[in-house]
């Protein structure tokens, strides 16, 4: 017999983390208020119309515990959107990203859409990729997990793609060691664009691409 008082306490885990009161759930799902709270167990229409509204939780997770809380699918992370203002990681626009990253404009990002990725606790912020100058790697539509790196003692990991923000606004390149003196190279992973240097001073913030998450 299945324990379904155990898994009334992961449904509360769940909701929990994605920032949703029970009352949004309840009205979300049709399942009947107060359910929650009473002590016996879930039904199997409970459970069902559980699923039904939430496809990304992972049913071995609910059913035993075992495993993630989420669904994988491609071995991409899994981005649930959260209201939660004090958790997620926030969804900057392009051209925003010089702000965000030098951490000058820390009101923006509460104006922001805000997504919880487990796999990218460290990241900083997100931004969508735009354009095809780094296909294969990236699509145009594409958003990428980023973690802030300090401009001061800049120590660049030689062929990792960072977001720069430059004079020319906010680019996607991986980086490479440059023969200029003072410059990096930038280099797109699309061949019909031309690599070329960057002057140091040039740039005015950076931060390095931790991951992706991709649309279907």
């Amino acid at each position: 017999m299945k324990n379904f008082s155990t898994q009334k306490d992961r449904i509360l885990q769940f909701i929990d983390y994605k920032g949703v009161s029970k009352n949004k759930f309840y009205i979300e799902t049709g399942i009947s208020n107060g359910i929650l709270d009473k002590k016996s167990g879930l039904s199997m229409d409970t459970i069902e119309k559980f699923y039904s509204t939430y496809p990304e939780i992972n049913p071995e997770w609910l059913l035993t515990g075992e495993g993630n809380m989420l669904k994988e699918h491609n071995n991409l992370p899994i981005a649930v959107k959260t209201y939660n203002p004090d958790e997620g990681i926030p969804l900057i626009p392009t051209e925003a990203m010089g702000g965000v990253a030098s951490g000058e404009v820390s009101v923006l990002e509460l104006d922001c859409e805000r997504y919880v990725i487990p796999m990218f606790k460290g990241a900083d912020f997100l931004i969508p990729v735009k354009g095809s100058s780094m296909i294969p790697k990236y699509n145009s539509g594409d958003i990428v997990a980023c973690k802030k790196v300090p401009m001061q003692d800049i120590f660049f990991q030689w062929n990792k793609v960072y977001v720069l923000d430059t004079n020319q606004g906010a680019i996607i390149k991986r980086v490479a060691k440059s023969e200029e003196k003072y410059c990096i190279k930038i280099v797109s992973e699309n061949p019909n664009y031309e690599p070329f240097d960057l002057h140091l001073s040039q740039i005015y913030s950076i931060a390095i691409v931790i991951g992706v998450v991709r649309q279907e």
